[in-house]
């Protein structure tokens, strides 16, 4: 019984901080698009449709700067 108790501890404490770890990548994400977006509202959703955009496309994280960088001034061309 110990050896089960230690087992299922360990897995819930694994799973917890996998789950957090992304959770924190997710905001910081989110964060990173929100701060390229200022106040404008419009701008909001656009920035975080192409962080959507960029999740799908499978873009890394070292990339994702730039990215949604380039995409926030696409929006102020257009």
């Amino acid at each position: 019984m110990d050896y089960f108790i230690i087992v299922v501890t360990t897995a819930t404490g694994l799973y917890f901080h996998w789950w957090i770890y992304w959770r924190i990548r997710r905001w910081m994400d989110r964060d990173l698009a929100l701060s390229l977006a200022g106040n404008d509202p419009a701008k909001r959703t656009y920035i975080l449709e192409r962080l959507e955009e960029a999740k799908r496309q499978r873009v890394k994280r070292r990339d994702l700067p730039q990215w949604l960088q380039r995409a926030a001034d696409d929006y102020r061309a257009a």
